[in-house]
């Protein structure tokens, strides 16, 4: 079997939950939201290469924090100072023999073992793959003079884990950085590889507000 790897990208804030607490930490169903993340992943793709990449200024706090609960093991690794920095710290982190690698967000914690395996068969068949779902409301373009309506069915919204074959992240993580970069598919792309879609979960909710941690925890009482 290809040896797997995982890149959690945990790097956010308190702020928009309202916390001083880091939203990756707080606490859902008993333990903190990146412990169930990085379980969920250990769960799904046994012996993976687990690295959590953390501001440096909380990767002391997130070792004392997880020590006193039961999570899967994994390596610390400092990020930079966007996204694509911080993921290519990660991808450094991988040992090389990893074939395959999976990019998500630390906060995205309820997502399925199904998800993450369904995800992964795809991208062994097409090396680069990421959980796509249908757009539900209605949406507007701003023109320089009014706004028009843009056709939702041309539309999805995108979700992680976002998984490649190494190699390819590799390169493509070569790249300098570019704003336009909003994930590790629009990375990858940059070198002309296509992006395989596959069906997501409206349940991989990023949590961001104190919103999402209620709706999070109704959510996983169902379980």
């Amino acid at each position: 079997m290809a040896k797997r790897g995982v890149i959690i990208v945990a790097g956010g804030s308190g702020r928009r939950m309202q916390s001083a607490l880091p939203k990756q930490f707080m606490i859902l169903g008993g333990e903190p939201v990146v412990a169930r993340t990085i379980n969920t992943f250990a769960e799904a793709m046994p012996g993976a290469e687990i690295v959590v990449v953390l501001p440096q200024e909380h990767i002391e706090l997130w070792r004392n924090l997880a020590a006193r609960f039961d999570v899967a093991v994994h390596r610390c690794v400092a990020g930079g100072s966007e996204r694509f920095h911080s993921v290519k710290c990660g991808l450094e982190a991988l040992s090389p023999e990893v074939e395959y690698v999976a990019v998500h967000d630390g906060v995205r914690s309820l997502v399925s073992r199904k998800l993450i395996i369904r995800t992964m068969l795809d991208a062994e068949l097409h090396k680069a793959s990421i959980p796509v779902v249908e757009v539900a409301d209605s949406y507007r373009r701003l023109t320089a003079e009014d706004s028009e309506i843009v056709s939702r069915s041309e539309l999805r919204i995108v979700q992680t884990p976002q998984i490649f074959s190494a190699e390819l992240l590799r390169r493509a993580y070569e790249q300098e950085y570019d704003p336009r970069f909003t994930d590790d598919a629009s990375v990858v792309e940059a070198l002309g590889h296509r992006i395989s879609l596959v069906e997501g979960e409206r349940s991989n909710l990023k949590l961001t507000t104190p919103d999402d941690l209620a709706w999070a925890e109704w959510w996983i009482t169902r379980e």
